[in-house]
């Protein structure tokens, strides 16, 4: 999770002091990089996929499932056991915000031939089977995006009651520090945030609502010394602390471009896929016990980590602070980062203007700066005291220290200080799946359409504020089978055919209102004779064209052929629906999810039921 430095944190009054000194020399660290390697070509195409996990406990007798508090423990063995003793372990381990949560990726990244979608899975699979043979009896490692009594009394093992006092990290009604990992960028990100907010978040997610649901739906809070009942939504699940959001788990994607002009290529279009793989891989609709009315953890993650002051949302005017600023700093994109981007670029851009007028000076181009110079309107969250001063030359925590900190559906990376990797982007709206099957399938689907976006030049771009309806579509409620989604209906660049149905895009410099419409996934997926010819047609137009081994074909079209299911509503995705997740159901339902994780029941066809 971002940047992991070590030492001793300083407090937000401590750290706002050094907030214009972390700012202009991130900067510097970034032109040093900018300039080392802007002219660098012919990186090969490198990937990876990194997958989150939570420890579960089950108690039998007592029909009790709980997350175990034992990530950090559990991260030690499996480093001590791998990649300290031997660099090239096939699995590499990291932490994650919460305590009962770690990370896995693959030892090494994936290359560019075609046969290494064959080892995706089993890598994966590797992961799981490592982390498992160090849990203790009934305990599973679990790949759930959100664990439904998250918050709820007693949810932790072992049990910690939450410490709302102002001398604690989240001062949080329901979430206890100790659920929080003890690495100190976690509880400081969540104490700093909280203190340069002004107050404690406030996350409200609409309740799901059945016959059984009061109307209205208002809950009273035990310790609440009235701030939390003003701060509550009537029919809305309130939640106070960072660990609702970034306390859940995800599937996200790096990828090494071949150069930079080719990695905002990637970004942008990939930007505009991002609600789509959200919807398509939706798996939250639970929160603190009950079922709400969405189905994505996007916008409770977003409200988790809003350190946004009432200034700068725009509830007070501005006086203490130099901005108003429109979304959370965990949010979608705010500006495509390409030339054919630039003529989309259709929201109002915060930017720090000394920054971009220093930028521009040196060279960099009116995109590129606008973008560096947003990212950099918002305040270092924390810092350690051994990390203050730097060697600009060679090291970059500055720059990372805001580039982390700006949790977007794709982040755009540059290479690190004196090293071999390549310019990246990273793909990072996708909830993860219940089994290494499905986080395979939908890895392999994102890696394959970034080759063929880059074979066949294809152009998905609409104007962005369009991209942003298509996010708050995605998280609604059975989006995957009900949503309509603004997408371009001709996506052939420079008149460059792929299949029936596509031809000459566009070109300008206006956005045209004919080149986009309303889609449904399906359509947008799998293609509508007359309308768009479908993702997955042209995937496998292009696996046509490619020298593929039988037994790597075979697992490509297994994988799309999941992918297509669920787009076209013959597979559900992972929603189940009912009002309220009591302590029995959620064992049981947890008891389920484990075996379908572990690929006891192979099972892919998830069928909707209720509670």
């Amino acid at each position: 999770m971002g940047l992991l430095s070590h030492g001793s944190p300083l407090s937000w009054e401590e750290t706002k002091k050094y907030a214009d000194h972390v700012r202009q020399h991130g900067v510097l660290q970034f032109l040093h990089i900018y300039n080392r390697v802007k002219e660098r070509q012919k990186d090969v195409l490198k990937w990876g996929d990194e997958v989150e996990y939570m420890l579960v406990s089950f108690d039998h007798e007592h029909q009790k499932v709980r997350l175990v508090l034992k990530g950090e423990e559990m991260l030690d063995t499996l480093q001590d056991q791998g990649e300290k003793i031997n660099p090239n372990h096939p699995t590499l381990w990291r932490p994650e915000y919460g305590s009962y949560m770690i990370e896995g990726t693959p030892g090494q990244p994936y290359g560019g031939t075609m046969s290494e979608f064959n080892t995706v899975e089993d890598n994966m699979r590797k992961r799981r089977l490592e982390a498992s043979s160090l849990l203790e009896e009934n305990t599973s490692i679990c790949t759930i995006t959100s664990f439904p009594r998250l918050g709820c009394p007693g949810f932790t093992l072992p049990e910690f009651p939450p410490t709302p006092v102002e001398q604690g990290a989240s001062k949080s009604l329901f979430f206890p520090d100790e659920a929080i990992n003890k690495h100190p960028r976690f509880s400081t990100l969540t104490r700093n945030i909280r203190h340069r907010r002004g107050e404690k978040v406030a996350i409200n997610v609409p309740i799901f609502k059945d016959r059984n649901t009061p109307s209205p739906f208002i809950e009273r809070f035990h310790n609440d010394s009235g701030d939390d009942a003003k701060a509550a939504l009537p029919n809305h699940i309130y939640m106070d602390a960072m660990g609702f959001g970034m306390g859940n788990c995800c599937l996200q994607v790096t990828f090494q471009a071949c150069s930079i002009s080719e990695a905002r290529y990637l970004y942008d279009q990939l930007a505009t896929i991002c609600p789509i793989v959200m919807a398509l891989s939706a798996a939250a609709p639970f929160y603190r016990g009950y079922v709400s009315d969405i189905d994505c953890r996007w916008g409770v993650i977003s409200a988790s980590v809003d350190d946004r002051t009432k200034e700068e949302r725009g509830l007070k005017p501005l006086n203490n602070n130099k901005y108003q600023i429109s979304k959370s700093r965990y949010d979608s994109i705010d500006s495509y980062l390409s030339k054919c981007g630039e003529k989309y670029n259709d929201i109002d851009l915060t930017i720090d203007k000394e920054i971009y007028s220093q930028l521009t000076s040196e060279g960099i181009d009116h995109l590129l700066a606008q973008h560096i110079a947003h990212l950099f309107i918002r305040d270092p969250l924390t810092l350690f005291e051994e990390k203050i001063h730097l060697d600009d030359v060679n090291e970059s925590d500055h720059f990372e220290n805001i580039q982390s900190t700006n949790w977007q559906t794709m982040r755009f990376k540059p290479p690190p200080p004196n090293s071999d990797i390549g310019w990246r982007v990273e793909f990072r709206p996708m909830e993860v799946q219940l089994t290494d099957f499905e986080n395979s399938a939908y890895v392999v689907f994102i890696v394959l359409l970034t080759r063929v976006i880059l074979s066949y030049k294809l152009d998905f771009l609409i104007p962005l504020s369009k991209v942003d309806d298509n996010m708050k579509e995605a998280q609604k409620r059975d989006a995957v089978r009900q949503g309509m989604f603004y997408f371009k209906k001709d996506i052939c660049k420079a008149g460059n055919p792929v299949v029936d149905g596509c031809c000459t895009a566009y070109n300008g410099t206006e956005t045209d209102p004919e080149e986009y419409t309303l889609m449904s996934i399906d359509t947008i997926i799998n293609g509508k004779e007359g309308v768009f010819p479908g993702l997955i047609p042209i995937l496998n137009s292009y696996l046509e064209n490619m020298e593929v081994d039988v037994d790597t074909r075979c697992t490509i079209l297994n994988y799309l052929k999941l992918i297509k299911k669920r787009a076209s509503g013959m597979y559900a995705v992972l929603c189940f629906y009912e009002t309220f997740i009591v302590k029995c159901i959620a064992f049981e339902l947890y008891a389920a999810l484990v075996i379908i994780g572990k690929v006891l029941i192979k099972c892919s066809k998830f069928q909707r039921f209720t509670l």
